[in-house]
């Protein structure tokens, strides 16, 4: 008797299912000292935060009266304003009859927890960018916080010029040097590569030189060095704006991206603020009616802008990489 794969096909397993489980691809996460995190907001869903203004010098005259100033005072609002959340659930039939439920679980899990994540660092993001007005400079002593890519021309991709404008604003500013930081799409990174390809006159024995031949301008959503002062990440997570957006001088010929510069030195430089009422946590509970475990993952929190100063904005193209 013949044993062949046609006439014994029950025994023949046709499909057959790897161990190894691909997960989603995601892009880094910004550190979370970006950020000035609220403490002292513990209850409630609203937080005043008071501000105090400049003084006013003023010449003095022997024998003559004094002008006594009132203090010069601000008070800012911080809400708890997002509440988010992940949910999935396993039956009691999937954990009998499946393979590899506990990791699947746990997969799951993780992969939640980095989308609420992600939506945070959205979200905050986009805060920032409207902490600033749309159609106008945003100057701080006269220089704007605001500018677009190549000075409005072209297609409108960063250049040099915009991170030495932007020195010089936070320079008049009185911005500290220490802790300045750009936030920038991984486009503007492209943009700059561009400027150090092998086929320049590079020095090739300078170090910066073999890093940027070695590893681009960014390693690890990081520029390989500061320039200008600036600390530069990248991020694929920056508010996306559409064609028209701009300072009042210049706009944006096609649709774009929001690259961010500020300081976060210290509490007092930040420009952005956080409170969390609830960060992420996963809460379980047992269906017993349809035979199943649920997770539930929630966050709570509210974030917004203490201060514009310390903040800057460049708009970019979101796809050129040349002007």
């Amino acid at each position: 008797m013949a044993i062949t794969s046609s006439s014994n096909p029950a025994f023949i397993e046709a499909e057959q299912y790897s161990t190894f489980i691909l997960q989603n691809l995601h892009a880094g996460l910004l550190p979370n000292t970006f950020y000035r995190n609220v403490t002292d907001f513990p209850n409630g869903s609203t937080l005043n935060i008071k501000t105090i203004g400049s003084a006013t010098i003023q010449e003095i005259t022997e024998n003559e009266d004094i002008t006594y100033n009132p203090i010069e005072s601000g008070n800012i609002q911080l809400s708890i304003s997002d509440y988010i959340g992940d949910a999935f659930y396993v039956t009691d039939i999937m954990r009998q009859d499946g393979a590899q439920v506990e990791q699947l679980l746990s997969m799951r899990a993780a992969e939640g927890t980095r989308a609420i994540q992600e939506a945070f660092e959205s979200r905050f993001l986009a805060t920032l960018y409207a902490g600033q007005t749309e159609g106008e400079l945003n100057d701080t002593n006269g220089f704007a916080h605001r500018l677009v890519g190549n000075g409005g021309a072209g297609n409108r991709a960063m250049t040099e010029s915009e991170l030495i404008d932007m020195r010089l604003a936070f320079d008049k500013a009185n911005v500290p040097q220490s802790g300045r930081i750009a936030i920038v799409d991984p486009v503007v990174a492209a943009t700059f590569s561009k400027q150090a390809q092998l086929i320049n006159n590079l020095d090739a024995s300078s170090p910066l030189t073999q890093a940027l031949v070695k590893d681009g301008f960014d390693k690890e959503h990081k520029f390989v060095t500061d320039i200008h002062g600036f600390q530069i990440w990248t991020s694929n997570r920056l508010p996306k704006v559409a064609s028209g957006a701009g300072n009042g001088s210049d706009t944006l010929n096609s649709a774009g991206v929001a690259n961010l510069f500020m300081c976060v030195a210290d509490d007092q430089c930040k420009p952005g603020m956080v409170a969390w009422r609830q960060t992420p946590s996963t809460e379980t509970d047992r269906d017993i009616s349809k035979g199943r475990d649920e997770f539930v993952t929630k966050t709570r929190w509210g974030d917004g802008v203490q201060r514009v100063d310390t903040l800057g904005v460049v708009l970019t193209s979101a796809t050129a990489t040349s002007n």
